[in-house]
């Protein structure tokens, strides 16, 4: 028995003890269908570096017998990861997920559960709040100073493999012909069925494409159709920001916000502001010219080192409502700050009054900060229809691009279905 149990939550870390080897059981205690558990080992960029890193019951192995699938049941599959070769490969997570493409959905799925021990440790997540999805991401196994640790993620996708593997960079080929021929022999047989046939993903993908792949994830499993409109970002950039740009973190969180536009936008432009006491309004830019966008376009301190909020949202304003007005299309405006809001009598104005046009605010807090009438704007009265929402990350370089995409598309869809009954939209 294990000395010491570990209950994790959704959403929730912990560090694994060190060890040789580490045990990861994805198991349930029954289902609509067979468990097919999988581990995705990705890069940094979430990708996977080529097909031989999707483990599952027809690969057993990466090529370095870092991570090997030993077991396989219909309802439990049993993974054992080799922690000095893995110290060693060119992955930074272990993603372990399982699929019920053979009929059912994982809201019929008893006491499904991802159990990690390494040594005497033994680390168990069970999810309870999956619903109609097809695919579920149980837990990610990543690595952390020396050693590892890992997070409970419990996020469902619909339409069973095909778009869970793409977000991961591995492409499903669709034959429903030849599944429906392999199933139909699997019933005759009472052998399983294959899965589909899988190629390697294409090479000529840049980071972009990749994240906007996984913007159209995010919307198709919330069930929400493709969206068409503007998109814009606003980027504080006082002097408390500074080592944000100095770190990238500024240029990674633009790359992961050029991908909302790549998916949204007819040209896959995005508009871009930056401000401190002042503010500038940078040139529109596309998938195609993303690199080193912030160094090659923001001098750092060259509007000065304090929060002027209402002077940027004014000119925002401005652009979408009198110089290039678009009642046909919404305008999406992701807006960072990290705080020290002081404006709040203004901003709440510039709020109230666009709130009977076609402009949603996102705003996005960067730490642990004051955001004064960001943190309010739920309870904030007097507007036409809610137009904006508020969120705060302790480190938005830590967060998935996966999660960081499911709360940036919260409320943006609602919004616009509102929009269109109040006569906003046309």
């Amino acid at each position: 028995m294990a000395d010491s149990i570990i209950h994790l939550n959704t959403g929730q870390n912990t560090n694994i003890n060190e060890a040789a080897q580490i045990h990861v059981t994805i198991q349930s205690a029954s289902a609509p269908s067979a468990l097919d558990a999988s581990c995705f080992m990705v890069n940094e960029g979430g990708q996977v570096p080529s097909d031989d890193y999707f483990v599952f019951y027809n690969q057993n192995s990466d090529p370095h017998q870092s991570v090997v699938l030993q077991h396989a049941e219909d309802f439990k599959s049993s993974f054992v990861l080799d922690t000095s070769k893995l110290r060693q490969a060119s992955v930074e997570k272990c993603v372990f997920t399982a699929t019920l493409d053979a009929g059912g959905t994982f809201a019929n799925v008893q006491k499904c559960q991802a159990i990690v021990r390494a040594g005497s440790q033994q680390i168990t997540y069970e999810i309870t709040q999956a619903t109609a999805e097809t695919a579920l991401i149980f837990i990610e196994i990543y690595k952390h100073r020396e050693g590892f640790k890992v997070r409970a993620i419990g996020r469902g996708f619909f339409g069973g493999l095909q778009p869970l593997a793409e977000s991961f960079g591995v492409e499903i080929e669709s034959n429903s012909d030849a599944k429906s021929e392999s199933a139909a022999a699997a019933e005759s047989s009472k052998a399983p069925v294959p899965a589909p046939v899988k190629k390697p993903a294409p090479l000529n993908l840049t980071k972009i494409d990749l994240l906007k792949r996984k913007v159209t994830l995010s919307l198709e499993k919330k069930k929400v159709a493709p969206i068409q409109a503007r998109v814009a970002v606003v980027f504080d950039a006082s002097g408390s920001m500074f080592h944000l740009y100095r770190r990238g973190i500024v240029q990674e969180a633009f790359e992961r916000i050029l991908a909302i536009a790549a998916a949204f936008d007819d040209n896959g432009e995005l508009d871009v502001w930056f401000f401190a006491d002042d503010f500038m309004r940078a040139p529109s830019v596309t998938a195609e010219d993303y690199r080193y966008y912030i160094d090659r376009t923001y001098t750092l301190g060259s509007k000065g080192f304090g929060n002027n909020e209402p002077k940027v949202m004014e000119n925002v304003i401005r652009k979408y409502t009198k110089e290039e007005p678009n009642a046909n299309i919404p305008t999406y405006i992701i807006f960072f700050s990290d705080g020290g809001v002081d404006k709040e009598r203004k901003i709440t104005q510039l709020i109230t009054e666009s709130s009977n046009k076609n402009l949603f605010w996102q705003f996005v807090g960067l730490g642990r900060s004051y955001y004064g009438v960001l943190e309010k704007l739920d309870d904030m009265p007097g507007r036409f229809i809610d137009n904006a929402n508020f969120f705060a990350l302790d480190d938005i370089s830590k967060i998935s691009d996966e999660e960081l995409y499911d709360r940036l598309l919260s409320e943006f869809p609602d919004w616009i279905k509102e929009a269109r009954s109040k006569g906003i939209l046309a």
